[in-house]
């Protein structure tokens, strides 16, 4: 029963935080507000985001509000386990924890949509609005790598170059 609750738990809050994630990321590179993903995004969120914007203010293209409700998600995730396995409560240990969660949740996210691009890329005739926004969402990490290295005859290895980095990145949190 209480891996059941754990699993359950674990994954209803995972996929909420992915979900704040990818408005908070959407926001930072300014995608496009009018694409169905944004769309589902900014509804999914706007209950709990909103009244949390009357409160905390953003700065720049950090949305305040967003970044504290994906690290009360992540600490909340934290949280939750230390309750449901009967672990003495640290409270600078849910936080830390609670703000690796949300970065693992972010890097998690950015790989998937990293290959789901990439396959989709191999497949893809015209113009897709689902492709569009993981452009814009994928392009910030990969046109540095893409200066640095080029493609080499038609074949486009920044993808690659940041998976490698990502899961140099996660292993190096720990989470």
């Amino acid at each position: 029963m209480n891996n059941a609750m754990q699993f359950l738990l674990t994954t209803l809050v995972e996929l909420y935080l992915i979900v704040v994630v990818l408005r908070l990321w959407m926001q930072a590179v300014r995608a496009d507000y009018y694409n169905p993903l944004s769309q589902f995004v900014v509804k999914a969120t706007e209950p709990v985001v909103g009244p949390l914007r009357k409160v905390i203010p953003s700065r720049g293209r950090i949305d305040l509000a967003c970044l504290l409700l994906a690290v009360a998600l992540g600490m909340l995730k934290i949280g939750a386990l230390v309750w449901l396995n009967d672990i003495p409560v640290n409270p600078l240990v849910i936080v830390v924890q609670g703000l690796l969660s949300t970065v693992s949740a972010f890097l998690t996210t950015l790989f998937w949509i990293l290959i789901i691009r990439a396959l989709l890329s191999w497949f893809s005739q015209g113009y897709n609005p689902m492709e569009a926004m993981l452009y814009q969402l994928t392009e910030p990490f990969l046109a540095p790598v893409r200066r640095i290295i080029p493609p080499l005859g038609g074949l486009d290895l920044s993808v690659l170059i940041v998976i490698i980095v990502i899961q140099f990145l996660r292993i190096l949190i720990g989470v």
